[in-house]
């Protein structure tokens, strides 16, 4: 494994603790797209069906384990438990992700890579697809509503830069074993290239935070 994917893991992991954090300390769910939360819990259950049958490491095993439980997990308590259910934002959160699951799915049917476990392999690929459009719901949400709560800033900075190290990831990998998954480095450009707006305000919110906190000190 090299640094950038180490890197990219870790953010990937923050991300969720900040996420987990903020939803079980602030008993709150305001904020955070359920639809989104949705979409990655798809995302992992569709590309993480190998943990029935390879074992790679124990790191990879507890990885996906953790990222498959925590998705879900959260969708329960924003589908199911008190506080969460009453504060999540369900008349704002409207973005019909049947119009990114059914591309993807069609995507994933006529590009993927051959294989022996073909149908594995497009529920693989349509992960891939479906990870870079996940967080859609969750930026129209906050476009929409234009509540940059810190912690949520903060849960998307991190999953952003996350598939920013990733694909310096493939490009490492690229050049050093002179492989790459073209499905993989698609859509982390994608994502990327999606998220670009929400690090535009993140950063003059950050700024503005610096500033006001300075200005207060003087």
């Amino acid at each position: 494994m090299n640094i950038f994917r180490l890197i990219g893991d870790m953010l990937h992991l923050a991300a969720i603790v900040i996420l987990l954090a903020k939803m079980l300390k602030q008993r709150t769910a305001a904020g955070i797209s359920l639809k989104t939360q949705f979409l990655y819990a798809v995302v992992f259950t569709t590309r993480y069906l190998d943990l029935l049958t390879t074992y790679v490491s124990l790191y990879n095993t507890t990885m996906k384990l953790f990222f498959l439980a925590t998705s879900w997990h959260i969708c329960y308590l924003m589908r199911s438990k008190s506080p969460w259910k009453a504060t999540y934002d369900r008349e704002n959160d409207t973005f019909r992700i049947r119009y990114l699951i059914i591309p993807c799915a069609i995507l994933a049917l006529i590009f993927h890579r051959e294989s022996m476990h073909e149908f594995r392999e497009i529920l693989w690929t349509f992960s891939e697809y479906l990870e870079a459009v996940a967080v859609l719901p969750q930026i129209f949400l906050l476009e929409y509503t234009e509540r940059y709560d810190a912690l949520t800033s903060h849960y998307l900075f991190a999953l952003g830069a996350y598939r920013v190290f990733y694909v310096f990831n493939w490009i490492y990998r690229y050049a050093t074993e002179g492989t790459v998954m073209w499905v993989s480095v698609v859509a982390g450009l994608l994502q990327s290239v999606l998220y670009v707006d929400f690090f535009y305000h993140y950063i003059k919110q950050v700024v503005r935070r610096a500033k006001q906190k300075y200005d207060l000190a003087n």
